[in-house]
């Protein structure tokens, strides 16, 4: 379904061809034609497999569990016969720790934000906690994607970069919109280039200095946090690594680099781009739209709930002011509006208690 889960499995396939190379001194395809007469035993092999795996790899119970399951999944399709009682019993996988997800809340949000020096680095981060995507789902946005037009404002997300596979739109803050403009308005700058004239640096280094001033041709399949596009083979992926480390040193210099098993440089790190996505989902759901979160950040959610596009906007324009952070003027209006509601309240509230006051006198 996944080229990149097809070369996961032959990774996890390879690995397993290597122990029963090393272990017992014949190939894969010799191995299970043992096990299809019997001269072997699967359940044996699945439990040495185990050992091989904690002794000469540093994986995890959960990443030791799935390459277990890879290897009893393809002995199965080579119709050796795996039963699944006899295979809980005989076969022990060490459990898997859950580890408990570090919450992070709007004020560490902002605080991040302010953090980031790198321009491309804050648009995106910032993305992320308004649109509640998926890190590749935000890398894969192309300019044409891009509808500031619309009210409020969208962007479309391919179905190719989705887990779900799955096109959908997701609306934006106009927070974002501003920042995504003033992204491209600076990426597309015109600037100044300077180059050996006939391009021949090591063979003309006595040539003059050729200097110029160059703005980049902005077409709409460039993707948007994509820094050179003179490749029509621009991947996502190869942008995350680049943006997640950056990320990192973020983090580490605003001191919340802090690690899931509190090591200085090994394991995941408690807060990751995948927490601004939890940060949506909870905010929304906090907020009383539940079905509307399970929309919102692209889950498939209940088949039941549907609703017109501008019911869907309506609920977004709510929402929107808990998912803005830096648009300070915006806030305090958004605030100084609720305040004033409230005290409208009151006074109805205090008129309302003082008729019932007149009303008890006249009885």
């Amino acid at each position: 379904m996944n080229k990149r889960t097809a070369h996961e499995y032959y990774y996890r396939l390879v690995t397993f061809g290597n122990f029963v190379q090393s272990e017992y001194n014949i190939d894969l395809d010799s191995m299970i034609k043992e096990l299809r007469v019997g001269s072997k035993d699967a359940y044996d092999l699945l439990s040495r497999y185990i050992i091989y795996l904690r002794n000469n790899f540093a994986i995890s119970a959960a990443t030791l569990k799935v390459r277990i399951i890879t290897a009893k999944n393809f002995l199965e399709y080579n119709d050796v016969d795996v039963s699944p009682r006899k295979f809980k019993l005989k076969v022990k996988i060490p459990r898997v720790v859950r580890k408990s997800k570090e919450a992070i809340d709007k004020q560490e949000i902002i605080e991040i934000l302010s953090a980031c020096s790198n321009f491309r680095l804050k648009t995106y981060v910032m993305l992320l906690a308004a649109g509640g995507f998926r890190a590749a789902e935000a890398l894969s946005i192309r300019i044409g994607d891009l509808d500031f037009e619309h009210n409020p404002a969208k962007v479309f997300i391919r179905g190719e970069y989705t887990k779900t596979k799955i096109d959908r739109n997701v609306f934006l803050t106009d927070e974002i919109v501003q920042q995504l403009k003033r992204w491209l308005e600076y990426k597309y700058r015109t600037r100044r280039i300077c180059y050996v004239g006939n391009g021949n640096y090591m063979k003309a280094h006595h040539k003059k200095t050729v200097t110029e001033h160059r703005t980049p041709e902005r077409k709409d399949t460039d993707l948007v946090f994509a820094l050179n596009q003179h490749s029509v083979n621009a991947e996502p992926r190869m942008l995350y690594y680049d943006l997640v480390k950056s990320f990192g040193k973020t983090l580490d210099r605003i001191g919340k680099g802090k690690r899931e098993n509190n090591s200085n440089n090994y394991g995941r790190r408690q807060i990751t781009l995948h927490s601004f996505r939890r940060f949506v989902k909870t905010t929304i759901s906090d907020l009383g739209h539940q079905d509307y979160s399970e929309y919102f950040i692209g889950h498939s959610g209940s088949t039941y709930w549907t609703r017109k596009e501008t019911e869907k906007a309506e609920i977004f324009r709510k929402i929107e002011p808990y998912l803005t952070f830096l648009d300070y003027e915006e806030l305090e209006r958004k605030g100084a509006d609720i305040a004033s509601q409230l005290e409208e309240k009151d006074r109805m509230i205090q008129n309302m208690m003082n008729k019932q006051e007149q009303f008890e006198q006249l009885i």
